[in-house]
């Protein structure tokens, strides 16, 4: 892993979906571990997140991942503590002098992209700010819970800058046009409370319960059959860019292939005889 200052950008942490069966896969929970610059992405934690979007879906065990900040470190005696951040954004002393080519090459391998193309259920455990490239990765995972005391916002027009990490699109996606231009445009932040309003945001929970309600969550999803899981999100994202009929037909095709696969067979007989699903993920 990268270092910086002598402390990993990312840090892991692996959690069985059962405990009693390491069989049934894994849950992986990565923290961007920049706490003192609030968690902002820099060259160094993008390379890893590209890394690790590649390892995730070279692993078999590993079932739904979530992406996290770290916690405020214990401020020194008589100084204020960092506040909360999921990610504060880019870290703009890397735009300095920067010129239109250098950033195209830079931003057309990055890690917004390797997240959202993660075949496998992800979700964004959100504590504190998650501003322009963090709201953007917040956007590129499937499903996003967050602490009352969330921010978040695209704050980029104030840098003379709009969005770069998929901002303009995931938001119109998911909140609307109208109110995705009144963000982008103002620049202004919002709370976790206005971003559950329009559907930025899935869930809110109290800052203590976050990573239980999110790993609960995590284990649910996990749970299922990870063949289905993987077709049912790719069914779902063809939504985004294919008319409503032929977007049925294509969700058709997929739902009919199910039924020959091993998986299928195994969910119909366990429900049928009142039991536990033991899926074999094909």
């Amino acid at each position: 892993m990268h270092e910086e200052l002598g402390q990993n950008v990312l840090l892991e942490e692996s959690i069985l979906i059962d405990p009693n069966d390491e069989k049934k896969g894994r849950i992986l929970l990565l923290l961007i571990n920049r706490p003192d610059k609030l968690n902002a992405l820099n060259k160094y934690v993008s390379s890893e997140l590209k890394e690790v979007a590649k390892r995730v879906m070279e692993d078999d065990t590993i079932r739904v991942v979530i992406f996290g900040g770290s916690a405020p470190k214990p401020p020194l005696e008589g100084k204020k503590s960092k506040p909360y951040s999921f990610v504060a954004g880019a870290d703009i002393s890397e735009f300095k002098d920067k010129k239109s080519e250098e950033i195209f090459e830079i931003f057309s391998n990055n890690c917004w992209e390797a997240i959202w193309n993660i075949e496998k259920p992800t979700i964004a455990m959100i504590d504190g700010f998650a501003l322009g490239g963090g709201c953007e990765l917040a956007m590129s995972c499937d499903i996003r819970i967050a602490t009352g005391r969330s921010v978040f916002g695209q704050p980029e027009i104030n840098l003379g800058l709009i969005p770069g990490g998929g901002g303009t699109q995931r938001l119109t996606h998911l909140v609307g046009y109208g109110k995705s231009l009144e963000l982008i445009l103002s620049g202004k932040f919002i709370d976790a409370e206005e971003a559950y309003s329009f559907g930025l945001i899935n869930h809110i929970c109290n800052p203590e319960e976050l990573k239980e309600k999110t790993i609960e969550l995590a284990t649910l999803i996990g749970s299922k059959s990870s063949h289905t899981l993987s077709i049912a999100k790719k069914a779902v994202r063809v939504a985004l860019n294919t008319p409503i009929d032929e977007g049925i037909l294509k969700e058709l095709r997929v739902f009919s292939d199910l039924f020959d696969t091993e998986d299928k067979e195994i969910g119909v007989n366990a429900f049928l005889e009142r039991k536990t699903p033991q899926w074999k993920g094909r």
